[in-house]
């Protein structure tokens, strides 16, 4: 059965990082999780579909997997679909979006429930208030799509995971094609009108789900990537482990990477490639990409680190950080309110739940925190970025920023430098071994 998987969304709300479908965690990107999983459940035959925005790096990573470019953005799934389905012939066919995550008995459970031709769509049972979809059902059958009803309004307690069987591709264009005002819901609005005439049964799903919005999903999509890899610890033969190093539970250490004495490493762990972890430095439950330096005495703990990360004497912890970012010496994340209550979050001027009370900071690509910089929970700071030493960062940073304290005030101004390439810090790590 052919595949659509949707990949075209902007990552507006993943600021301060980078498309969101292209990021690394576990030593892939979300994008080439996702296409393991429908592997893995035996769909091979798969069409991605990207925007002007990161087609090009799509392409890259999957260059024998088929790939069209989303014409008009606006128009959400709907677009997507309306620039995808005229290339298929009239067959059955998955549509998928990249932002949900679930495990692949998920997809073997939609393909049962289709046969007979028949549309299957996933549920997942919520017990508190989500703001998705939800859908009215009736004996198992799926009757229609409500978009964000409001809490107390549901239709059901059963909300909609964008995984679909549609019988008929020719059907579902023909409904798309039928919907002419629509925000950013025209694709529900035709699924809902297809729901009248055609079945569609509900698929209860009770396994892992996260669909990923904001930058703080990856860490809950941290163990459940991680636990791929168990029950055993991976080390490659081309990494050095320092006999006095402690590695405990199931960790993954690439090739080139250097584990210095009296370093600890407590999986589930993802080391990647000519990593080094530094003397006394302490791993814990965390991804860490390729080509960083986790220095002396740093703690990282539930976090996801991209590529080309330094620190020094730092605490990093339930934290998100781009590729190439530079701890200065004692720099720390604080990742628990005093009052211990939620981690809120700022998003379009408005005061977002996480749904944890342990959250670090998020932090975008090409960052430099000097030495004693203090974060506190929950703060974003924008690519490009330099927090001057001694600062206490307590809200978020915009992009390009350059940022210092004078009698006790954050002081923002455009930053007039730029980092240097990742690439050119290798002469400094190079001293290290």
């Amino acid at each position: 059965m052919k595949v659509i998987l949707l990949l075209a969304g902007r990552s507006r709300r993943f600021w301060p990082l980078r498309e969101k479908s292209l990021f690394p965690i576990a030593g892939k990107t979300l994008l080439e999780h996702q296409v393991a999983t429908l592997k893995e459940a035996g769909f091979k035959d798969i069409l991605l579909v990207g925007g002007e925005h990161n087609l090009r790096e799509i392409k890259k990573m999957h260059p024998k997997l088929s790939t069209v470019k989303q014409k008009d953005l606006d128009l959400g799934m709907q677009g997507a679909l309306l620039s995808a389905l005229p290339k298929l012939k009239d067959e059955p066919v998955l549509i998928v979006s990249g932002n949900d995550v679930v495990d692949a008995a998920a997809y073997r459970s939609l393909l049962a429930a289709s046969k007979g031709n028949r549309g299957a769509i996933l549920a997942k049972k919520v017990k508190r208030y989500f703001p998705g979809g939800y859908i009215k059902t009736k004996g198992g059958r799926a009757l229609a799509i409500i978009e964000k009803p409001g809490e107390g309004k549901e239709p059901s307690d059963l909300v909609n995971i964008v995984a679909h069987i549609h019988p008929s591709t020719k059907r579902l264009l023909s409904a798309l094609k039928g919907i002419r005002k629509a925000n950013d819901d025209g694709y529900e609005q035709a699924l809902t009108t297809l729901m009248k005439d055609d079945e569609y049964r509900t698929v209860p799903y009770a396994g892992f789900w996260q669909p990923v919005k904001y930058p703080w999903h990856l860490l809950t999509l941290l163990p459940h990537f991680l636990a791929a890899y168990a029950p055993k610890q991976v080390i490659s033969k081309k990494a050095s482990i320092h006999k006095t190093a402690v590695i405990e539970g199931v960790v993954v250490i690439e090739d080139g990477v250097h584990v210095l004495p009296h370093a600890t490493i407590v999986g589930p762990v993802f080391i990647g490639k000519r990593t080094i972890i530094g003397n006394n430095a302490l791993v814990r439950g965390s991804s860490v990409g390729e080509d960083c330096v986790i220095g002396y005495n740093t703690e990282v703990k539930s976090s996801v680190v991209s590529s080309h990360v330094w620190t020094h004497m730092s605490y990093v912890g339930d934290s998100v950080i781009g590729d190439n970012v530079a701890f200065g010496g004692g720099s720390m994340t604080g990742n628990f309110r005093l009052d211990e209550g939620e981690v809120l979050s700022i998003i379009d001027g408005k005061k977002i739940p996480t749904g944890t009370t342990k959250l670090g900071a998020i932090i975008g690509d090409n960052v430099r925190l000097g030495i004693q910089v203090v974060m506190n929970p929950g703060i974003k700071i924008g690519a490009g970025t330099f927090v001057a030493g001694g600062a206490t960062v307590s809200g978020d940073l915009p992009d390009g920023s350059f940022v210092t304290m004078k009698a006790g005030e954050i002081q923002i101004k455009e930053n007039r430098s730029y980092p240097h390439d990742a690439k050119n810090r290798e002469k400094y790590r190079s001293k290290l071994l």
